[in-house]
């Protein structure tokens, strides 16, 4: 997508104001008949060169995936006179849009302009599988500001005025508004290459490195997998594609809320005075979610050191769980201490929280034949669907940032991370926050004593950085 000056658009939107005003189309004033060697000459520079840098008949391959699919060249933005003239009635951009920070606004899960911003969605998804880092952070950036907007959008206008759009995504809604659709959304959607990184993409245990790995095998779907790579395979990749289609279908409320009452109950079991927030979308308000994540805390730290283990145990005997993807018990090893910040020194992708946690695979014991089909078979398959579940364990002093923390948005805590960075020179994950002076703990969750709960914390967490409180339903940033 080409970007245009501003002092262009303001150009074109004078020559339609001619134009309505009954003059000739002031774009051929200036134009005069090309000669057979100018149409040429244009021809051969706008056609693709192969990799020796001779020119090709074809573009791409059937099966190539290209850039073009997602970079689709856009017209120049189009304003209409009435459009620009009305620019002063457009309703007043809310004083939260006017920062940067998508963790400062209220982002509701449901937003006005969903229809346009799902297109968006796609053209980012694309942008991950391609590896484009850049456009994701642009696309999520946008997403953001429009899911935060509480108006339905009626111009382009209205899109340039928002933090984070720029004359791109003004394009895209006017490609949008005026067709139905957007033509990148198209070519992803009907790029053979594209469909097939995005199957791989959906395996639990897969990233759009791995994905673009498994199709330059020469892999297109899972049997290729299977008989082709299987022992090449994590062991984490082997189970996200052995159970693909069960973990690919959604999880209602009332399934999540049975799941963890039960997961709350066995930490009860264990040790009395457990307290859990169910954080990930559900909080957020989905209806469905993929998984189901449960924050656990206790006001004894005692109880909370090696705890992961313990409750998976537990959660085994009572045949709950039929896989561990990942046992860690960091938190617990280092003592239960915040880990000191070291400097924007880590490697790319260590971010993820130090906090102890378990990935399991979760399937319900029970079903309603259970006893005859055991008896008439003691190997009896239980029919039950698998799940995916992650219990995270925090210690009572930093529960509000676990919570926190595993309940926004991607794009949410994305901001929180770059706000306490800039604004308050703090370093800020799921298991604390800490000084970027001297990488020390920064305690802002007991102030005014122990918190109650685990909301408590949550919304001092919220306090000691200085932002106005969101509640997890205002988070879904997309």
């Amino acid at each position: 997508m080409h970007d245009v000056a501003p002092h262009e658009v303001l150009l074109y939107i004078s020559l339609q104001k001619i134009c309505s005003l009954g003059k000739a189309n002031p774009l051929q004033l200036t134009k005069r008949p090309y000669t057979t060697e100018e149409i040429l000459s244009r021809a051969k520079d706008d056609a693709p060169k192969n990799a020796k840098g001779t020119w090709s008949r074809a573009h791409h391959g059937r099966d190539q995936l290209s850039r073009r699919s997602v970079t689709r060249p856009t017209h120049l933005l189009h304003q209409t006179s009435s459009e620009h003239d009305n620019s002063d009635k457009l309703p007043p951009i809310p004083d939260y849009l006017h920062t940067a920070y998508s963790c400062q606004r209220p982002t509701p899960l449901n937003p006005p302009n969903d229809p346009f911003i799902d297109q968006l969605k796609k053209i980012r998804k694309a942008r991950i599988l391609l590896g484009d880092e850049i456009g994701v952070r642009a696309y999520s950036t946008a997403i953001a500001s429009l899911a935060a907007y509480p108006y339905t959008l009626t111009s382009t206008q209205e899109v340039l005025n928002l933090p984070g759009c720029d004359q791109k995504i003004a394009f895209l809604y006017q490609e949008w508004k005026e067709t139905g659709c957007i033509g990148a959304v198209n070519d992803f959607d009907s790029d053979p290459k594209f469909q097939v990184l995005n199957l791989f993409y959906e395996i639990w245990g897969v990233g759009a490195v791995t994905a673009r790995e498994f199709y330059n095998k020469g892999w297109r779907d899972l049997d290729d997998i299977v008989e082709y790579g299987w022992s090449t395979l994590t062991r984490v990749q082997q189970i996200g594609v052995k159970y693909f289609d069960e973990f690919q279908t959604k999880i209602p409320r009332a399934e999540v809320e049975s799941i963890s009452a039960t997961i709350l109950s066995y930490a009860n079991k264990i040790h009395p005075g457990f307290q859990m927030c169910i954080v990930g979308g559900y909080r957020r308000g989905k209806e469905e979610n993929g998984d189901v994540d449960v924050v656990l805390s206790h006001p004894d730290e005692a109880c909370t050191f090696g705890f992961i283990q313990d409750i998976v145990e537990e959660l085994e005997n009572g045949n709950w769980i039929t896989h561990t993807l990942l046992l860690s018990m960091a938190n617990s090893e280092r003592g239960q201490m915040p880990v000191s910040w070291k400097g924007d020194t880590r490697k790319l992708g260590a971010g993820f929280d130090t906090l102890d946690k378990a990935l399991l695979v979760w399937q319900d014991p029970h079903w309603p034949s259970r006893a005859e089909d055991l008896e008439m078979n003691p190997k009896a398959k239980n029919p039950n669907i698998h799940r995916r579940v992650d219990i995270i364990i925090s210690p009572w002093k930093t529960a509000g940032c676990a919570v926190a923390g595993w309940t926004s948005g991607t794009t949410f805590q994305r901001d929180l991370r770059r706000y306490v960075k800039k604004v308050k020179n703090l370093k800020f994950d799921s298991s604390g926050i800490r000084s970027r002076e001297d990488g020390h703990w920064v305690d802002i969750e007991s102030v005014g004593g122990k918190a109650k709960d685990l909301l408590t914390a949550e919304k001092r967490v919220f306090a000691g950085l200085g932002l106005e409180w969101r509640e997890p339903n205002e988070r879904c940033t997309g």
